[in-house]
């Protein structure tokens, strides 16, 4: 490597050490016209060790990743239903409802949710039928709540448009149905048809990444077009949903982002990044051992400008090992927002809560009264404004002191650093609420958990919940703290089952 650059600065000394050539004679400004940028140079294509381009080493791979995945897949509901359910549109309809609803959310909170939705609405035209507010309510807690709702406006489409018959191809599922993208597509036609096409998630540009050393930014869309082709170079072509779903479930299970668990791979001995690892500890045993070697320089592929590459500025940092990769350009901050909101109470029982906008953020779901606030509004203007906007809902008069401070609420978005400041009112007999305003209505405890909530207002109603323990019940909690650490030290409460040691100890004198 480094006599390639040596012999390439050379190179570039002879020309420099040449005849100079006399510049060209400046035209008038008459004559002149625009000079033509010159065309940015192409990347170079990636060298051959971040590709699969050993037929033997892929037909290998994927013997061993599927072998693996047989053996130690986990058991979730949509690969049952993959798997067992007859009809191909049944079929993709469940596949397709999983990968919603695993976009940006973790499995172990998916799984209840697409039981219930899958038991509520088994097919595309149940679900076509069902109302937004009753998606909404079913998707509630579960985060980005726009995906729910594109769903169902794709399952409407298939059912009126295409006579309830799903797309065949991966190609025509990006095409024709709102909401869908290239992986998804991908996910759909691969596991449900069986096409052979390869899938590109978070999970899959970590694994790849690590298989081949690909240091350049793994969020870049020109890096993404190589992991798409790898992709779809490497997917086993009897068992396509297998083998996309094995590699997932590698990047979800064992090559996970922080400490991975590089000993129990089925593809390790594939993976170039474990290869640089365990160059270094052998050239460090060797260092050890008075026999210092140097280490093959298995970063850099060429003479330079390797589009797959990592940038000179960020080389390989021996302490992160194979996490070295993926590598991401730093992620952007998220906004700073805060809104006033206010837990309004009627006769102590009902909560008024009302719909926000058909469209942005949260569109659709149901909150308490809520407004925007500037970031240096002092608290007394805050008591304002919101009192003015109370005033809109319930049609009377509200007084800014009456409404008690509770506190803060912090919920962190994908893009926002959102704070509540939240305070409550209590209202005596009934107040009619303004037809002419957006939807309202009052709400037991019971029916707004049920309501489609976000779940930054389940947290407001609990900060709420919580002040109102401690003003009805003064010190109480300090009480029941010394209780139980004198039970613990003393005698046990009837039904507590008592331990061996407690059991073996004896009787103390009355």
């Amino acid at each position: 490597m480094s006599q390639l650059r040596a012999a390439a600065a050379a190179a570039g000394g002879l020309r420099r050490s040449g005849p100079r050539v006399a510049p060209p004679a400046r035209r008038s400004r008459k004559d002149a016209s625009p000079r033509r940028a010159a065309p940015a140079p192409a990347p170079s294509p990636p060298c051959s060790r971040h590709l699969f381009s050993d037929p033997a080493e892929t037909e290998a791979l994927r013997s061993n990743l599927l072998a693996w995945y047989d053996r130690c897949k986990r058991d979730l509901p949509w690969r049952t239903r993959a798997a067992t359910e007859p009809d191909a549109d049944r079929r993709a309809y469940a596949v397709w409802v999983s990968e919603i609803m695993l976009q940006q959310t973790q499995v172990a909170t998916v799984i209840d949710y697409y039981n219930r939705w899958m038991q509520k609405w088994p097919t595309l035209q149940a679900l076509a039928q069902a109302s937004l507010e009753e998606v909404n309510e079913l998707w509630a807690g579960l985060g980005y709540y726009s995906r729910g709702k594109r769903l169902q406006e794709a399952a409407r489409k298939v059912v009126s448009e295409l006579a309830g018959r799903m797309p065949r191809t991966a190609e025509d599922l990006q095409k024709l149905l709102p909401g869908v993208g290239r992986y998804t597509a991908a996910a759909i036609a691969s596991i449900s048809y069986g096409q052979a096409t390869g899938v590109v998630d978070g999970n899959v540009i970590r694994v790849l990444c690590r298989l081949r050393c690909i240091g350049a930014d793994s969020s870049s869309p020109a890096v993404i077009d190589r992991l798409w082709d790898m992709a779809n170079a490497l997917v086993d072509r009897s068992r396509p949903g297998d083998f996309n779903q094995a590699l997932m479930e590698l990047g979800a299970t064992v090559c996970v982002p922080k400490a991975p668990l590089c000993g129990e791979c089925p593809v390790k001995q594939h993976c170039r990044a474990r290869l640089r690892v365990e160059k270094e500890l052998a050239s460090a045993s060797q260092k050890l051992l008075g026999k210092a070697t140097p280490v093959p320089d298995v970063e850099d592929c060429g003479a330079g400008g390797c589009s797959l590459c990592p940038p000179a500025a960020e080389p390989w940092d021996s302490s992160l090992g194979v996490t070295n990769f993926p590598r991401k350009a730093a992620k952007k901050q998220p906004r700073v927002a805060r809104a006033a909101t206010c837990v309004l109470e009627r006769r102590g029982l009902e909560y008024l809560i009302v719909q926000r906008p058909s469209s942005g953020l949260l569109a659709g779901l149901w909150e308490f009264p809520s407004l925007p606030l500037a970031q240096d509004l002092q608290e007394e203007k805050q008591r304002e404004a919101l009192a003015e906007h109370l005033q809109t809902w319930i049609g009377q008069p509200v007084v800014a002191g009456d409404l008690q401070l509770i506190g803060e609420v912090v919920h962190i978005f994908s893009h926002i650093h959102q704070t509540y400041v939240v305070y409550s009112l209590s209202l005596d007999g009934d107040v009619t609420l303004d037809p002419a305003s957006s939807p309202s209505r009052w709400v037991t405890e019971k029916e707004f958990h049920a309501s489609a909530v976000s779940t930054a207002m389940k947290k407001v109603l609990k900060v709420c919940e919580k002040q109102r323990e401690k003003r009805s019940n003064p010190g109480q909690g300090s009480k029941r703290k010394r209780g139980a650490k004198a039970q613990g030290t003393g005698s046990t409460s009837p039904g507590t089952q008592l331990s061996l040691r407690a059991f073996l100890r004896p009787p103390t004198a009355p």
